[in-house]
């Protein structure tokens, strides 16, 4: 950090000998030994995940291309698949708001693991039948559980995903949460289901988390 620090004050201080085409980007997690100086002297650019599950699923589906979400040989239930895999990318992300009652240790989950959730279902799901135990193993225990460190938050994630991901959620009329709020409709088109998404409610209900009514308390 120091060795960097010094580069750039070197490139702030003789800005007119630099180059008018050259620029340095970098990139980095949040840290509390990053230079002050540096962040003084660069154009900050963040990047952070949406706030509410209904802007969550708004940006899944806006970076997901018609031909992968359209064109498969599962047809319906190939898309029952991809929305419950975001759906519960959404959910985990957004019980963080909850503090403790959400998650023992925060988590950094990113767009990147349900991009790699992606692929690798992608492997998996040629035709049917359907690998369900492989693909619950490696979406609970090493996509999104190779993040997390306690035991018990481990457990909860992985009963978060059966909701979201498993053969249940191919069943005629399945639900998500007890109020019928959230499910997945059948539909064939992505913009149709982008508009599905646009009816969700802004503010959810802790139901949809697997919590009590109670935990808005907690979290107001």
């Amino acid at each position: 950090m120091p060795a960097m620090e010094k580069i750039v004050l070197d490139i702030a201080e003789h800005a007119p000998n630099i180059h008018k085409s050259f620029r340095l980007y970098m990139s980095s997690m949040p840290s509390k030994n990053f230079p002050v100086s540096v962040l003084q002297n660069s154009v900050k650019v963040t990047n952070e995940p949406p706030k509410g599950l209904r802007a969550n699923m708004k940006r899944a589906f806006a970076e997901m291309s018609h031909d992968f979400f359209e064109e498969h040989p599962l047809n319906q239930n190939w898309r029952f698949i991809l929305f419950g895999v975001c759906m519960f990318h959404a959910v985990i992300q957004e019980r963080k708001k909850f503090g403790p009652l959400g998650w023992n240790i925060v988590y950094e989950f990113n767009d990147s693991d349900r991009e790699f959730a992606f692929n690798t279902i992608g492997m998996f799901c040629v035709n049917e039948p359907i690998p369900w135990d492989a693909m619950e193993y490696l979406t609970g225990e090493i996509i999104y559980g190779g993040r997390v460190t306690d035991y018990w938050d481990l457990r909860c994630l992985k009963t978060v995903l059966k909701i979201f991901f498993s053969p249940q959620i191919l069943t005629k009329n399945y639900k998500y949460s007890l109020s019928g709020i959230y499910y997945c409709p059948e539909l064939k088109k992505l913009r149709e289901y982008k508009e599905f998404i646009d009816e969700f409610p802004i503010i959810e209900e802790p139901e949809i988390f697997g919590m009590h009514i109670n935990a808005n308390i907690a979290y107001q």
